[in-house]
């Protein structure tokens, strides 16, 4: 009769702790929704400010197009959700450490919460690099390469794609260092195999960077070089993250 408890126990606590994943989950989604609510009202405000890196790089009297007759509503919808999920990452995060917690170690929670916190910070200055320094740089060059006669013009739903797919692979990228310290953390690489790997990470690095950035070679090389940078960084924080190799017992 006791084996029928025991399973009696381990049914209640699975069904327990989908209960706080469900609460955790809906907790999580209605900071998103609540900051979004909040930001519609603002939606046209965000989108101005959005294309201010494409509007500055115009000719004189040009000016961006809606082709969808609904675009010019869907548009800023959309970009008043991205905004508010960006916004409630922290809360987002926090609700999923709250879940993870408990079944930690102590040292795995020390390590946990700076990874928490600089994940959290490296994604938003990825974005912040894709549009201070990107978008400038992308659009001024297609600018430059247009041919004589011809507008670069663009509807305000192909900006808003293509800009949103600039600031996830910004801010995805720029969590190598959070990758490569919990790697190491884990154990399942050490610092010297990381060190060993830079030729095939540069390659890899690009590969990537063809692979998510518009093709040209301005956005590339903007993505793959701060990665390979990222990476030397994701190393020195490693090396400090990671244990000293056990010295050898003296010999009785």
């Amino acid at each position: 009769m006791q084996p029928a408890a025991d399973d009696d126990d381990g049914g209640q606590g699975f069904l327990s702790h989908l209960v706080e994943l469900r609460t955790r989950l809906l907790r999580a989604v209605a900071a998103w929704l609540v900051l979004a609510l909040a930001l519609i009202p603002f939606g046209n405000d965000l989108y101005t400010m959005l294309a201010v890196p494409f509007r500055q790089t115009l000719p004189e009297g040009a000016q961006m197009i809606a082709i969808d007759p609904a675009s010019p509503f869907f548009t800023p919808l959309k970009l008043s959700f991205f905004v508010a999920l960006i916004a409630a990452m922290p809360f987002v995060l926090y609700q999923l450490w709250a879940f993870v917690a408990p079944g930690l170690y102590r040292h795995e929670q020390k390590l946990a919460v700076p990874l928490l916190i600089s994940s959290t910070l490296l994604f938003y200055l990825g974005c912040a690099f894709a549009y201070f320094l990107v978008l400038p740089t992308v659009f001024g060059f297609m600018q430059a390469i247009a041919p004589d006669g011809v507008s670069v013009m663009t509807d305000i739903t192909r900006y808003l794609d293509f800009v949103l797919v600039l600031f996830l692979a910004f801010g995805i990228t720029f969590e190598v260092p959070v990758a490569t310290v919990i790697l190491v953390a884990l154990g399942w690489v050490t610092v010297p195999q990381l060190k060993a790997s830079r030729s095939y990470v540069v390659v890899g690095a690009f590969v990537v960077a063809a692979v998510l950035t518009p093709p040209d070679v301005v956005s590339q090389l903007m993505l793959a070089i701060p990665m390979c940078i990222l990476y030397e960084i994701g190393i020195v924080a490693a090396g400090l993250v990671a244990k000293p190799p056990a010295k050898d017992a003296p010999a009785a």
